[in-house]
This record gives C-alpha cells, sequence and structure tokens, in this order.
C-alpha cells in the first residue's frame, strides 16, 4: 500500500540524573562531594533511505521514544550516554510540527539525518556544587527532559521528470519503456494508484528519474477523482511531460484534453506552469493519431492563451517512434533548468532553536488562593530540581526569585498562605 502522509509521536529520552555523593575511603578524611552526572538522553532522527518509496512503516507504528540517559553514580562516574533512535524515511519527505506547522526539515538528500526531537542533557552531580561557603553540598540536577511532539511527515517523491494527463494517455506504458520500471498497465481508467518511479539512461551517459503520476481528471483539485491527492508529487519534477492521447478512441478533443490538465495544475499551484513541459502526442501508431496531431497543432498555434507554445513530440511506446528525440529533449532542458520552490514547505515558518520563548514564565489564577506558573524555562528548571535534598530546593527558590516570579506572584495579588502550583507540585506562597 502506498502512504505518503503521516502523524507520528516522537518522545526523545531524558537525561540522566545527577548523583549527591561523597568519597568514604578510610584514609580520605573529608573527602568531599564525588557524585557524578548523568548521561544524555538519545535523540529521535530521521535518516533518508533511497531503498523506501512510502511511509507505510508508519502506518501502525505510530509511537517511538529513545532510550533515557544513565544515571550519574559515586566517584563522579558520569552515566551512560543513551543510543539515538534511528527512523529511517524515504528521500522527499517534508517534516512539519503537527500542532505549530513550523517546519522542521525537508530530507532530500542520500543519507541525510534530521533531529527531530532531541535528548535531553545529563543532570549535574553534587562535585559541580562545591564552594568555599559550602565545600560538601547536597544539591544535583536531574536530567533535562527529551523532547516530545507529535510530527506530520509528508512525502512528495524525488523525481526530475513528471507525467501527467488524463487516465488510459499511455503514461505507464511509457514510463515502463524507457525504464525498467514495471507499472501495472490495463485498459481501463485509474490503472495507476500510486506514483511509480524510473531511471531513465540515455546513450551519452545523462540520466534522470521519471514518475508515472496516477491520472488527472477535470475537478482534480477540487477533489473530483483521486483530487489533489498525488498532485503533490509534481511539485519536486523540474520538466513537465503531458500525455496527450491522438489515438482518437475516447472520442475526446486532445486540445479541450490539453487545457482542461492544465486548469488543473493550475488550480492546485499556478507556478507549476513556470516549469518547461513538453507535450507528448502518444498512441501514433494508431490510424487516425496523424490527422488527429494535425488538428491539434492547428488550435495550439492560434491559442493566445499560452505564455509559450510548447514543443511537441510524436510518439508510440509499442513501436517506440520518436522516443530518442523525446528524451534527449528532456535532458536538455533537465541540463538548463534550476530547482523550483516547494509550496508549503518554503513559506512554512522554520523552527529557530536559537531563540528563547518570550517569556520565562506566565503567571494565572483560576481561583481565589491559588496561582499557576508556567512556561518552557520555568518547567525546565522544575523538572531537572532534585526534591528529595532540601539544598535542592533552595537552589530553585533562589533560580525563581532570580527569573522575577516572586515580584510577579506580588503583582499578581498573591499572599502569605497562598498556594502556588506548577505542574502537579504545590507549596505556599511566604512573602
Amino acid at each position: 500500500m502506498f502512504v505518503d502522509q503521516v502523524k507520528v509521536d516522537v518522545k526523545a529520552g531524558n537525561g540522566g540524573n545527577g548523583m549527591v555523593a561523597f568519597r568514604r575511603e578510610k584514609f580520605v578524611p573529608n573527602g568531599g562531594p564525588a557524585g557524578g552526572d548523568g548521561g544524555r538522553g538519545g535523540s529521535v532522527i530521521l535518516q533518508a533511505d533511497e531503498g523506501l518509496r512510502t511511509l507505510m512503516d508508519f502506518r501502525y507504528t505510530r509511537k517511538f521514544k529513545a532510550a533515557a540517559g544513565g544515571n550519574g553514580m559515586i566517584k563522579q562516574m558520569t552515566g551512560r550516554s543513551a543510543k539515538d533512535t534511528i527512523i529511517k524515511v524515504p528521500l522527499g519527505t517534508t517534516v512539519t510540527d503537527a500542532e505549530t506547522g513550523e517546519l522542521i526539515g525537508d530530507i532530500v538528500d542520500k543519507d541525510q539525518q534530521l533531529v527531530v526531537a532531541k535528548g535531553g542533557r545529563g543532570g549535574r552531580g553534587n562535585i559541580h556544587f562545591a564552594s568555599a561557603k559550602n565545600p560538601a553540598p547536597e544539591i544535583a540536577e536531574n536530567g533535562e527532559p527529551g523532547d516530545e511532539l507529535t510530527i506530520r511527515m509528508e512525502l512528495k517523491v524525488l523525481a526530475d521528470v513528471g507525467l501527467v494527463g488524463f487516465p488510459s494517455v499511455g503514461k505507464s506504458t511509457l514510463l515502463s519503456v524507457v525504464t525498467s520500471a514495471k507499472p501495472k498497465i490495463a485498459a481501463y481508467h485509474f490503472t495507476t494508484l500510486v506514483p511509480n518511479l524510473g531511471m531513465v539512461r540515455l546513450d551519452d551517459g545523462r540520466d534522470f528519474v521519471m514518475a508515472d503520476l496516477p491520472g488527472l481528471i477535470e475537478g482534480a483539485a477540487n477533489g473530483v477523482g483521486l483530487g489533489i491527492q498525488f498532485l503533490r508529487h509534481i511539485e519536486r519534477t523540474r520538466v513537465i511531460l503531458h500525455l496527450i492521447d491522438m489515438s482518437g478512441v475516447e472520442e475526446n478533443d486532445p486540445f479541450e484534453d490539453y487545457h482542461k490538465i492544465n486548469h488543473e495544475l493550475t488550480s492546485y499551484d499556478p507556478d507549476l506552469l513556470k516549469r518547461p513541459q513538453i507535450v507528448v502526442a502518444t498512441k501514433m501508431d494508431m490510424p487516425d493519431a496523424a490527422e488527429n496531431l494535425e488538428t491539434f497543432k492547428a488550435k495550439l498555434a492560434t491559442d493566445d492563451t499560452l505564455p509559450t507554445t510548447p514543443a511537441i513530440y510524436p510518439v508510440s511506446a509499442i513501436t517506440q517512434q520518436g522516443l530518442k528525440a523525446l528524451l534527449a529533449k528532456t535532458a536538455d532542458l533537465l541540463d538548463t533548468t534550476p530547482q523550483f520552490p516547494i509550496k508549503g514547505v518554503d513559506d512554512l515558518k522554520h523552527r529557530d532553536y536559537t531563540t528563547e520563548t518570550d517569556a520565562d514564565f506566565t503567571v494565572d489564577n483560576p481561583e481565589p488562593g491559588l496561582f499557576v506558573l508556567s512556561g518552557e524555562k520555568l518547567e525546565r528548571l522544575f523538572k531537572m530540581t532534585n526534591l528529595d535534598h532540601e539544598e535542592s530546593l533552595m537552589r530553585f527558590a533562589r533560580q525563581l526569585r532570580g527569573m522575577g516570579v516572586d515580584d510577579a506572584l506580588r503583582a499578581a495579588g498573591a499572599k502569605n498562605d497562598d498556594t502556588i502550583q506548577i505542574l502537579d507540585y504545590s507549596f505556599q506562597f511566604m512573602d
């Protein structure tokens, strides 16, 4: 089954907790702190795999979790760092944050890796908190929480050339003749239900990837037929081969079919018609094909709706008439055509990991006597506080004061003995 859109939950590993420990060897008086640091949590990483052509693997596996780092140990020993979780995805996968819509990355290069959830750093042991005033601190940090989010993955196949046209115009047949691909071919509409890829190799050493896209019909951009389900796959192509049936078997007007398909492409993305397009007149081995082609050329020559008149190449996949000239022209266009921007990718807001949020914390007063503190930075500090040691709690209190939390609570109306809540932890406010 071909799957090109999925949602996946990913959770990076938390960092290991730092340790509170002291040297207690027999002949080492006043040994001092010796608690080690926690290890780094594993990250969740997507990696491009040229052997994959679909996101089918994610249809039934929707949750991925990396391992947590090991806790710090005695004698200043650091905990073991966890291994990253590597997830293989096909080339052409675009990854966005399902909640915010921010673009996380676009996987288009061989073996490219993309970190979608970063593992937390290990917490520091008490060896880092020793000072002249406090030479034996009972302070250690918990590991930093790993990122947790839901991502949306969308596959847009990587092909240099895209074959478009109405159903049964010969796209699959052409692909099977000029490449080693073996798409399903039958004499009924919508035989092709998924994009098929094949590699074209020319005698002069040039090669390119060709994609046979499922047949469009009138109204596809508005959801008719297969709708826009597969139109996204044409976005990465640099040259479009527009196949038109000249046999007359379907009793359609080739000129009208040509405009209908172009209208659907424009309705989906007006920029699609800015890329080079070659008209491929197919089934030229049929009796009425030559006459129909001349009529098509005459109508096209008087058409003033087009910015430029496209080149027309008559071919027959059965007799292989005109295929060499068509492929050579396609390769020439690819040599001079740059990559086009991808709809939705360049317009999306890219995630910026270097900037902090506007506010370190927020204060809410949902009911009298209750104040709820929230905010990414504040909650991260809380999760990294070891609540088992009083000195760690005092350090957290000093951090809150330094962030301005105390002043903000007073300004919000907090009084002695009011309840302050951070996540699932509550304490009393003392002014």
